[in-house]
């Protein structure tokens, strides 16, 4: 099985649950040292494991990625899409290699690992994917703008899929955590903002548990928490822009360290 996104957070707990359950692991992250770390740890539990260092951003990266793993000969039996990133700020300020980075780890890679592993699937007639967005998935959100616009794409793209390996033995699951306690608000900048602050952060085993289960289940999608539920369910029948402004509230807002 394959997870991107590895060395941390979501990726690396996920990592341990396919680890203890005896899965052979092929871990993708771009910080080689700290994957290198998670490798070590993992294969401590007697998992096979392959580590390949790189960068989602860059398209030829990520077929540099499929290369190795065809190389070696495995069957990818089971794509995690775990990898991404997200930047605060209104969409005139960010850098632009920032955004279509974003688009990039985000969108574009999961789509291209997902249209290179599928078909193998399709054909043994088992697999499984886990693609993890996230309930900014369910509106649009101003200061986050083109991160929300990511992961609603992922969670189309995952309902859509899902649907066209309908009765293959493919499942096609999308988790969609809140805000999660993993080094995502750092990178970010919005440790400070609202959204991080208002008490309902999870942690990163808490969710990694609900998309492992979810996706063993074949569940197309995985909310976990009850606060996270409800804002998803909040989305569907408040009026749209009530809905906006009340991510652009939580989005905006101290971005400092403290």
């Amino acid at each position: 099985m394959l997870i991107t996104g590895a060395s941390s957070g979501i990726g690396l707990e996920l990592a341990r649950l396919f680890a203890a359950a005896g899965h052979p692991l092929i871990l993708v992250a771009r910080d080689a040292a700290r994957l290198d770390a998670a490798a070590v740890e993992l294969r401590g539990t007697s998992a096979s494991v392959l580590a390949v260092a790189g960068d989602l951003e860059r398209p030829a990266e990520v077929e540099r990625l499929i290369e190795e793993v065809r190389s070696h000969a495995v069957d990818v039996d089971v794509l995690v899409n775990n990898a991404g990133f997200g930047a605060a700020g209104a969409l005139e300020g960010v850098e632009p290699s920032l955004l279509l980075g974003m688009i990039a780890v985000n969108a574009a890679a999961p789509t291209r690992l997902m249209r290179e592993f599928l078909p193998d699937m399709r054909r043994r007639g088992r697999g499984r994917v886990l693609n993890v967005a996230s309930t900014a998935a369910f509106q649009p959100g101003p200061w986050m703008a083109v991160y929300y616009a990511t992961k609603a794409y992922l969670l189309s793209l995952s309902d859509a899929v899902a649907e066209e390996m309908a009765g293959s033995g493919v499942s096609v699951t999308t988790l969609c955590p809140g805000p999660t306690r993993t080094q995502f608000a750092v990178r970010a900048g919005m440790r400070g903002s609202r959204l991080f602050r208002a008490g309902a952060t999870m942690d990163a085993p808490d969710v990694a548990r609900a998309g492992y289960r979810g996706l063993l289940r074949g569940d197309r999608l995985v909310v976990p928490g009850i606060m996270n539920k409800l804002t998803g369910q909040a989305s569907r029948f408040l009026p749209r822009r009530v809905v906006v402004r009340a991510a652009s509230l939580l989005n905006k807002g101290r971005t400092s360290a403290d």
